[in-house]
């Protein structure tokens, strides 16, 4: 059984960049995250701040995540990225 939150990503991973309001997305670079706290509450804090790790901007362009020929999951890719801020 699957939790709410593996729910909630689950429906983030659908956007469709192509009819995305623009505007709803977080970007990026304003996405700031204390590297003095522990990994598990970097990897909220981002969550928190990006609200979709699967789709954000990086000024006017939208980026829309995704992994292929991987077993790797979001969160082990965003546990690697916070663990070396």
């Amino acid at each position: 059984m699957e939790t709410a939150l593996e729910l909630e990503l689950a429906q983030m991973k659908e956007v469709d960049i192509h009819t995305v309001d623009r505007e709803s997305l977080v970007d990026i670079r304003e996405v700031q995250v204390d590297d003095s706290l522990p990994r598990e509450q970097r990897f909220e804090e981002f969550l928190r701040q990006i609200k979709n790790p699967y789709c954000y901007r990086c000024g006017k362009l939208v980026v829309k995540v995704s992994f292929s020929d991987t077993d790797a999951t979001l969160e082990d890719r965003l546990e690697h990225y916070l663990a070396t801020l």
